[in-house]
């Protein structure tokens, strides 16, 4: 059995970057010791998503590039731990600032740097440059290779970005989060990781946290096993509020087997009817009239 170690860090920030930067090298060491595979930070952890109530030059003067040393620190770790590591942060970009995933196998290859596509443009999200593309790569694990790509937060609300993921061979997709996590989000991720026959790994701040609630899960997923006479439940990880590191077990071997002969993912679909999702001149049939296409 092919079992991959996820580590969903649920943890609080401190006060200062430089803080977080030590605890999540502490986190990322405990991750290790208990023998993860993977490890998954919440959203934007540099600076521990602290840009509400604050000035918007106070919040984007704590960003930092992707070659920076707070991002590269963990790239060696990966290399050291022999971890595959997800660091987020607040990422400096030449047209402001971006919410940033960078991805290290554990041999402490950048394997991308993703940016929050679906920003919260309703809140000081709307500050932020949001990323262009959706990134899949084959990462290199302790427990083997992996199809791994990502969303953040935000993006789990248009099924869209799952789906692209999903066309692009994601196998895992990791999904740093920074929000309540109650049953109609938890729902959407159930959903997404059903409809792409896709393993989604969730990892938000715990409730210490203002506006969070921990709950980060895992689901594989997996819906149908030819043992079961019915479906079988996909979540193989819900935490609950408290601060720690959450561990799930994917059983890679079983998902891939899934894939292969289930129904979902892209086995029907009719792409040529779908034109109306990508034409600009949609009438808007909703009360919000902030249409970004």
């Amino acid at each position: 059995m092919n079992l991959l170690k996820i580590a969903l860090l649920q943890i609080s920030p401190c006060k200062t970057q430089g803080e977080n930067l030590e605890k999540g090298i502490e986190y990322c060491k405990k991750a290790k010791e208990i023998g993860s595979d993977i490890v998954l930070f919440p959203e934007m952890w540099s600076n521990g998503y602290r840009i509400y109530g604050r000035s918007d030059d106070e919040w984007k003067g704590e960003a930092v590039d992707s070659n920076s040393n707070f991002v590269h620190t963990f790239g060696n770790l990966a290399k050291r731990l022999n971890l595959s590591i997800g660091i987020t942060f607040l990422e400096k970009w030449e047209t402001g600032c971006r919410n940033s995933l960078a991805l290290f196998d554990r041999l402490g290859v950048l394997k991308f740097v993703y940016a929050k596509v679906h920003t919260c443009d309703f809140s000081a999200e709307r500050n932020l440059t949001p990323g262009e593309d959706f990134y899949v790569t084959e990462l290199d694990t302790a427990c083997g290779k992996v199809m791994v790509g990502a969303m953040i937060c935000y993006d789990r609300e248009f099924p869209e970005s799952a789906r692209i993921l999903m066309l692009k061979g994601a196998e895992l997709i990791l999904v740093p989060n920074a929000c309540p996590m109650e049953i109609n989000r938890l729902s959407q991720l159930r959903a997404r990781a059903y409809e792409n026959m896709t393993a989604i790994a969730t990892c938000n701040y715990p409730e210490t946290v203002p506006e969070c609630n921990g709950n980060s899960s895992v689901f594989d997923g997996v819906a149908y096993l030819p043992e079961l006479d019915c479906s079988r439940d996909t979540c193989i990880l819900q935490a609950d509020e408290n601060e720690g590191i959450y561990v799930a077990e994917l059983d890679l071997e079983q998902l891939r087997g899934y894939r292969e002969n289930e129904v979902h993912g892209n086995a029907y679909r009719r792409p040529k009817k779908y034109g109306l999702l990508t034409d600009m001149q949609i009438h808007k049939p909703f009360i919000r009239n902030d249409y970004r296409g």
